[in-house]
């Protein structure tokens, strides 16, 4: 059958809007949703860390939450690469070479557990330098996204961010079952060595970023110029009152480690299983997005975050029925039990994170999109490490082991009623309707959904059980 030239056409024209939320598929726009493609993938590996670390290492649970803490720092200090790659161009360009870096370093990262890492402190630093390559992939592929999405119109405003999360959810989605089903065939090194692979994509791609070189290197007045926007923007109680309250969320302690080695110790899920409990998490992410972009674009960020720590406080309580076996009772499978509610709350979690992100976005500034934004997430993600420290305390507290389980209930109950705590402090968080322009300090009109690039992966993975 021949298809006319109008058809063709057509045709392009349908995934341009579908496909594409109305971007272009340029090359570039390929490159970065490459990019975000490879976060989502790189969950290729993830259990088989966890595995590594519980069986090969011969770790705790509370040691495994305060590994995992420690290899997560680069993500605390990415306004650090924000700064580098605004301020300080290599060979005239300030994006593309730091991609190349950032995949050449992941490769070597991950080729590093799959061969000559044995010990707990060798784990830690080379899972803290494939947090490095991903962290700094990601502040510059968060730059070029605010760059290009400031020209996007009212009625597109948040597209691109909705792509780039897809684009993630999408990598995460084909590698979910695998990453149990080769554990069952292969060892974990064999898999840490596939993963090796793709930030090499990361390096590839750089090369198709559209990026004008930069004719004069930077001199210090434009450093000096960039701390001035960077101290005059979160001098800004609209900014950093929101900013406290996401980090006062985020530092509630989380039972993930615990979790984990009940799951496999006690339940004796198989790596094969928690491939598929990935797979589905990977589907309720793509869900979330879904259901934000069509039906909570426009709902204020105070009761989209209210009722989310609300309900997941509640729904994470469920677990309690898992720990004590009382699903069972009930004639629920814990399999079945265990994937309907990772499903219900990667959910509530995706819903959450996507008005955090917009606000982050649109607090940016011209000039220092990279550093602020990335200044902006830091402080969620150093939440994040203290929620895992603070989760190996309680579980050594609470002498929960690779073994003893007893106390997991109280532990579950007091991770997730913790997530109650930074409520009384709804208020700092700003209405839709208005933020703040960072370079007039005029409150500007706002929709919800302001165009905003993809943050650090799997979102949901630092709360209680999600």
């Amino acid at each position: 059958m021949i298809v006319s030239s109008s058809g063709i056409a057509q045709i392009k024209a349908s995934l341009k809007e579908k496909v594409f939320f109305g971007h272009e598929p340029s090359a570039e726009l390929i490159a970065i949703l490459m990019v975000y493609f490879v976060q989502g993938i790189l969950g290729l590996a993830r259990l088989g860390v966890s595995f590594f670390l519980k069986d090969e290492l011969g770790l705790s649970p509370a040691s495994v939450s305060a590994l995992l803490g420690v290899a997560a720092l680069p993500w605390m200090i990415k306004p650090l690469f924000g700064f580098v790659s605004d301020g300080l161009p290599i060979f005239g360009y300030r994006r593309r070479p730091y991609l190349v870096l950032s995949g050449f370093l992941g490769a070597a990262a991950w080729l590093c557990l799959a061969t000559i890492v044995h010990t707990a402190w060798a784990a830690t630093l080379a899972i803290a330098l494939s947090s490095l390559s991903i962290a700094v992939s990601d502040v510059i592929v968060d730059s070029l996204v605010v760059e290009r999405a400031r020209a996007e119109s009212v009625g597109a405003a948040g597209s691109l961010q909705s792509l780039c999360w897809g684009a993630s959810a999408i990598g995460g989605l084909i590698t979910a079952y695998f990453s149990g089903s080769l554990l069952e065939q292969f060892s974990a090194q064999t898999v840490f060595a596939i993963t090796a692979t793709f930030p090499l994509i990361v390096a590839l791609s750089a090369w198709l970023i559209s990026e004008s070189r930069l004719q004069e290197q930077p001199d210090w007045s434009a450093v000096q110029l960039q701390l001035g926007q960077l101290r005059q923007a979160m001098t800004q109680k609209a900014i950093w009152l929101p900013t406290v309250f996401l980090f006062l969320w985020q530092a509630t302690p989380t039972a993930e480690s615990a979790f984990f080695f009940f799951s496999t110790n006690e339940l004796g899920f198989q790596p094969e299983f928690l491939g598929r409990v990935r797979l589905v998490t990977s589907i309720a992410s793509l869900l979330g997005i879904w259901l934000f972009q069509r039906f909570l674009k426009t709902v204020p960020f105070r009761t989209i975050i209210g009722w989310s720590i609300v309900l997941s406080s509640v729904l994470g309580m469920t677990m309690l029925l898992l720990v004590t076996h009382t699903n069972r009772t009930l004639g629920i499978d814990d399999r079945w039990f265990s994937l309907g509610d990772s499903l219900v709350l990667t959910v509530m979690g995706q819903i959450a994170y996507m008005p955090i992100l917009v606000l982050a976005a649109r607090l940016c500034p011209p000039g220092v999109e990279a550093t602020l934004f990335a200044l902006l997430m830091s402080v969620v993600n150093l939440a994040s490490l203290l929620s895992y420290e603070l989760g190996a305390v309680l579980m050594h507290w609470m002498g929960i082991t690779e073994t003893d389980f007893t106390w997991l209930w109280l532990l579950v109950v007091l991770t997730n009623l913790s997530t109650l705590l930074p409520l009384p402090f709804l208020g700092w968080l700003p209405t839709y309707e208005h933020t703040v322009n960072t370079a007039t300090s005029e409150p500007q009109p706002v929709s919800l959904l302001q165009p905003i690039s993809a943050f650090d992966p799997d979102p949901s993975a630092s709360k209680p059980l999600a």
